[in-house]
């Protein structure tokens, strides 16, 4: 899985939409009309830090069973750390991909795992030059 596409978010003003409340059945229609009035602001809801915060586009297929498909776009955060089991943008000989991580302590290596049983683990060991752990993904954006 590739990415394409990284844009910074920043600082922006807010962007608010309308919001329903008391949630929406997915089952049947719902008369939501009586429930709108309230805004949502997706800088809000989206972005913690948003000079370390970036949107990127998603090229391939690796990642499909954790739910992020081609063309999704996930909100990247490079402010947060490197945790066992979390879903990163990682730079590996000058190309980005997206995968979890699984820290190995004991053999002092990374493994870049895909959520594709069509891929195969990426093990990245400690001494690796060309890797980067970029940032952490914490939302994906998809369409329909």
């Amino acid at each position: 899985m590739k990415l394409a596409n990284i844009e910074r978010i920043g600082k922006s003003t807010a962007m608010e939409l309308a919001y329903i409340t008391g949630g929406v059945k997915a089952g049947f229609p719902s008369p939501a009309q009586d429930f709108m009035g309230e805004k949502i602001d997706l800088n809000r809801e989206l972005v913690r830090h948003p000079f370390e915060t970036f949107v990127v586009k998603v090229d391939g297929d690796s990642m499909k069973d954790a739910g992020i498909a081609d063309g999704d776009r996930l909100i990247v955060d490079r402010s947060l750390a490197p945790e066992h089991d979390r879903i990163y943008v990682c730079c590996l000989n000058n190309e980005f991909t997206v995968k979890r991580i699984r820290i190995d302590k004991d053999t002092r290596t990374v493994w870049l795992i895909p959520e594709n049983e069509n891929y195969t683990p990426i093990r990245v060991p400690q001494e690796e030059e060309n890797f980067t752990i970029w940032g952490r993904v914490v939302f994906a954006i998809k369409s329909f």
